[in-house]
């Protein structure tokens, strides 16, 4: 194997900051990324220049054995923020990948209402996009449903610009701003 051989550094970042490792979560590729969590110099939660690391790449992309493996490491955060603010479970929600945003939440860690730099929360992105399940998972958390992000958007207000009528109705007992 080519990551056998003392010349090659199999976390070595490309120029942009990306690693082997962040490659592989972030294509799915859970037999690379299990061979290359087997070596000792590799960082499982190394960010890239832009603060994404694998799990966080792994989240967006919705591979969920990627994250199911990169979960089980004890070094890394569940909750990392990129440099725009946003979480593995924010990417995850954005997304509507229901599975992730569940294993995500099984961990103690993770904030289920944490916002990015804009004030958007992982609910706000799963009801601007319509994710009815992955709404539903949050809103069965501790999340403020009312919460407005940098723009003055709250859930309910974004949910009904963008038409998504069974989510407004699974944020209107939660609270009545618009």
């Amino acid at each position: 194997m080519l990551v056998n051989q003392s010349e090659v550094n199999p976390d070595r970042p490309a120029c942009n900051g990306q690693t082997p490792l962040l490659f592989a979560a972030a294509s799915g590729h859970v037999e690379v990324v299990e061979a290359l969590l087997e070596l000792d110099e590799v960082n499982p939660d190394k960010p890239d220049n832009d603060g994404r690391t694998p799990l966080r790449c792994a989240a967006l992309y919705g591979r969920e054995g990627v994250v199911k493996m990169l979960l089980a490491r004890r070094e890394v955060n569940p909750d990392k923020p990129d440099i725009d603010g946003r979480t593995p479970l924010l990417c995850a929600a954005w997304n509507g990948h229901e599975g992730i945003v569940n294993m995500l939440l099984q961990r103690d860690e993770v904030n289920p209402d944490k916002q990015d730099n804009d004030g958007r929360t992982p609910l706000s992105y799963a009801v601007g996009n319509g994710y009815e399940g992955v709404v539903e998972i949050l809103l069965g958390r501790d999340v403020d449903p009312g919460k407005p992000d940098e723009f003055s958007q709250t859930p309910l207000r974004m949910a009904t610009r963008h038409g998504h009528t069974a989510v407004v109705a699974l944020l209107r007992p939660a609270g009545p701003s618009l």
